[in-house]
């Protein structure tokens, strides 16, 4: 398995590991619910340098974006960051990515870790407009720290002013006497914070003066469980559970990312044209239960007569409403907030509510 510059630490601080992404990661620490409280009420630390970055370069930067990726990148000034996603030919989705506009004609494009080499094969493979293309992988580490107390955490580290970064905005600055850092007003948690990209070598230091500045708030280091969980209660996609290279943007709830405007003929378009038009046979939407009940990925979804309408693709225990909840693909008909839906556990047809997220006050 890969290691992270943060491994060795995981190891010693006593983490339950695990293989993800062929990297050796940390799933959890003190536990996934008291790790998930910790940043929902104070501030915790992710190691994510298991993702991938790619940049892009050249004065053809801006025209790949446009063929390859469904929003409309040309929206973007340098500092600011964008959600978008990678379309096939068939309109579902090869990954799902930030893109950040670094400076004129650079960009940095982060990507799932378990996609990192499928997207850089697809990026050569489509770049025939001749943009400079170089994946950066390997030599950049990064950290969120997210939490209500993660800016006052950074703040003891840097000059920058982080008020003055609003959301998916970034700044390239010192940071902890490390030159050279993006601070990125982003992340994947829903209780604020940010996310920092730098060069390897800088990522022990970096991690100590971190968990330093935040020793007073109690700070935590957040595994890949929690990580989970927190997305979940705020709605937000996984790939491999509820984005695959069979969903498509508009099945997904991704619309707001799909830009079908002028100039823009991007990989997949005339599809997802061909499904707004005519609609879509299936759609990802929340639920909750009523009864007692964990759903679980793959789990069948089933209407009061017990006919198959869905499929869950992600599930469990809100640790914030101890209630079961999840994400899962309905058939349009029953994807009404209030409607009532059963999710099939152990041959047992268990009654949920369609719902929309998030699962948590923001």
């Amino acid at each position: 398995m890969k290691a992270t510059p943060f491994t060795d630490i995981h190891i010693a601080l006593g983490a339950k590991m695990h293989e993800f992404a062929g990297y050796n990661m940390p799933v959890e620490y003190s536990g996934i619910i008291d790790e998930h409280m910790a940043v929902c009420n104070s501030v915790g630390i992710f190691d994510v340098s298991h993702m991938g970055e790619i940049w892009v370069k050249g004065p053809k930067a801006l025209a790949f974006l446009q063929k390859v990726t469904s929003n409309d990148a040309s929206t973007l000034s340098p500092g600011k960051a964008q959600y978008s996603c990678f379309v096939n030919e068939n309109g579902g989705i090869i990954d799902d990515l930030i893109i950040y506009h670094y400076e004129p004609e650079k960009y940095m494009l982060v990507v799932n870790a378990s996609n990192v080499e499928k997207d850089w094969n697809w990026c050569i493979a489509n770049n025939s407009v001749g943009a400079e293309l170089e994946n950066a992988s390997d030599n950049i580490a990064q950290l969120a720290i997210q939490g209500p107390k993660a800016l006052a955490t950074l703040q003891k580290l840097t000059k920058v002013d982080l008020t003055k970064i609003p959301y998916y905005r970034f700044i390239t600055g010192c940071f902890a006497d490390v030159d050279d850092v993006i601070i990125s007003n982003t992340g994947y948690t829903g209780a604020g914070g940010f996310e920092l990209y730098f060069h390897k070598e800088n990522s022990l230091r970096l991690w100590e003066a971190i968990m330093n500045a935040g020793a007073e708030f109690g700070i935590k280091p957040i595994g890949l469980g929690a990580r989970d969980t927190l997305r979940l209660e705020m709605g937000f996609c996984l790939y491999g559970n509820d984005l695959d290279d069979t969903t498509s943007p508009l099945e997904a709830g991704l619309g707001w990312i799909t830009k079908f405007i002028d100039n823009k003929n991007f990989i997949g378009r005339d599809i997802l044209e061909k499904q707004k038009r005519e609609g879509v046979t299936r759609k990802l939407c929340g639920f909750s239960m009523i009864e007692k009940g964990i759903p679980r990925h793959g789990y069948e979804i089933v209407d009061k007569s017990g006919e198959v309408i869905g499929n869950v693709t992600s599930g469990t225990i809100s640790p914030t409403t101890k209630n079961g909840i999840g994400l899962g693909y309905l058939k349009p008909e029953y994807t009404t907030i209030g409607t009532n839906i059963y999710i099939r556990i152990r041959n047992k047809d268990i009654e949920a509510e369609v719902v929309k997220p998030p699962f948590r006050k923001i």
